[in-house]
């Protein structure tokens, strides 16, 4: 799981929201299942200022539950977004997608 989430964080997490922390997990992971299609679809709309609301959003909830990986490549999305520069960020959103996935994985098994 420490390659996918980072377990530190998630102890602390769990140390400090006690009997919330899996609606934290859970919270987390319905957000995410929204926001990745919304990516596409400012794609597909080439609304770049939208997708960087929505990648930086991403990326800071990511940074919450210690998906470093995750966080990373929602930070490509957004630096992207910031420089209306699109042409990679159909790929950077398949990565956040296989990323979210194993994250969810690994997050599941603690709920």
């Amino acid at each position: 799981m420490g390659d996918v989430v980072d377990t530190e964080t998630l102890e602390m997490l769990k140390e400090v929201m006690e009997d919330d922390f899996p609606l934290l997990l859970q919270t987390f992971i319905d957000d995410a299942l929204t926001r990745i299609p919304q990516l596409r679809e400012q794609l597909d709309a080439n609304n770049a200022d939208e997708l960087r609301r929505n990648a930086h959003s991403l990326k800071g909830s990511s940074g919450n539950v210690g998906a470093a990986g995750m966080t990373e490549i929602c930070s490509r999305l957004e630096s992207l977004a910031n420089q209306s520069q699109l042409q990679e960020a159909g790929d950077i959103i398949n990565a956040i997608e296989a990323e979210f996935g194993r994250v969810r994985s690994a997050l599941n098994a603690l709920l």
